[in-house]
Parts: structure tokens; sequence; C-alpha cells
């Protein structure tokens, strides 16, 4: 009797329990991502400015942080009275060969032996990045592209026009759904283990 008594206990705790929580795990789940985060939308007429340093090195991180600095400062005013999308993508697509200038004596005045590329067009992928609570999706966007060397170390991004470079865009993080999974997953295993401690310990007291 005892056992029919507890497998019945058991059948239920499956069929209530278990199909209503992974439902209510789910919409919690989108719930909490919607509130702990603002996400943040460019506007369409947009034009980034993302800058790839060779490398995560402190000396090639601050030759990205100098080159950022000069063509920042140099482009912001180029655009600074410009209201108007198509004059701005014409003005910095003319003056690209006048930013590879600038990069050029950053990278002699730094004795830094790099090649470099930049490239201006509407297909610049971006990845999603966490600055603080502002989340701004991935996705491929008009901005002009600097790569200094392999290109393999952190980048620096801003919005260009409109001017939005005062955002603090440096020491973003990746947001990597693996480690949502991971504690999704984690917090049902520790959920499962609870019951099952709990059955097996009513089943020893009865």
């Amino acid at each position: 009797m005892k056992k029919l008594v507890f497998f019945a206990f058991i059948f239920l705790i499956f069929f209530f329990t278990f199909p209503n929580t992974g439902v209510s795990e789910q919409s919690d789940s989108d719930s909490n991502s919607n509130s702990e985060y603002d996400v943040q939308v460019i506007p369409d007429d947009a034009i980034r400015l993302r800058i790839l340093a060779n490398s995560d090195s402190e000396e090639d991180q601050a030759i990205k942080r100098t080159v950022r600095d000069h063509v920042n400062a140099e482009i912001t005013e180029w655009v600074a009275h410009i209201t108007d999308i198509e004059e701005a993508r014409t003005l910095i697509e003319s003056r690209i060969p006048e930013i590879e200038d600038i990069i050029e004596d950053v990278l002699q005045e730094e004795n830094a032996d790099y090649n470099f590329d930049v490239e201006y067009g509407s297909n610049v992928s971006f990845p999603m990045k966490l600055y603080g609570s502002y989340l701004y999706p991935a996705g491929e966007y008009e901005a002009v592209l600097i790569t200094i060397g392999e290109g393999q170390g952190d980048n620096w991004w801003c919005v260009l026009f409109p001017p939005l470079c005062f955002l603090d865009f440096e020491g973003g993080t990746s947001v990597a759904a693996e480690e949502t999974d991971e504690v999704e997953e984690e917090e049902a295993e520790a959920e499962e283990a609870e019951v099952k401690f709990f059955l097996f310990e009513w089943f020893d007291w009865s």
C-alpha cells in the first residue's frame, strides 16, 4: 500500500508540476531578459565607427585608443553641422583617404609597424554588446571599419552620425546565450534534485 501511494504521488508531481514549471520558466526568462536590460536601437539612418585592435595586448589596445581619439575627433568636426544622412555619407566616403592618413601618422608616431585597412559600407558586422544595462543587438550596419594589423583584439565603436560617441562604448562585454542556457539548466537540475530528495525523505519517514 505504501508503494502504491508513493508511485501515485510521483505521478501527480510529474503530471502537474513539471509541465507548468516548464512554461513558467520560459516566461520568467523572457520577462527577466526584457526587464534586466534596456535594449538600445540605433536609428536606421546612422553611420557607425568600429575600430579593431591588432590584439588584446596593452600596447595594441593603447594604439587602438590613440587611433580612436584622432579619427573620432576629425570626423566629429566633419559632421558637426550636418543633418542629412546622404550628405554625411558622401562626405565621409570622400574623405576615407584622409582617415587613412590619420591612421598612418598615428602608427608612425607609435613606432607600430602594422598594416591597416579602412572600409566603409552598409554591411559591417557588429556583435551583440552589453554596456552597463544597455544592450545593443548584433547585426550588419553602415559603418566605417578600421582594422589595425591582424584585427584580433577588442574593438571600440560609436555612432558617427548622428553623433553618439559620447556614449562609453569601451569595455563592453559580449553577450553569450550559452551563459543564460547554463544558468537555466543548473536551476532546473537543482529543482529536480530538491523534488527527488523530498520524495525519498517522505518515503523513508512514512
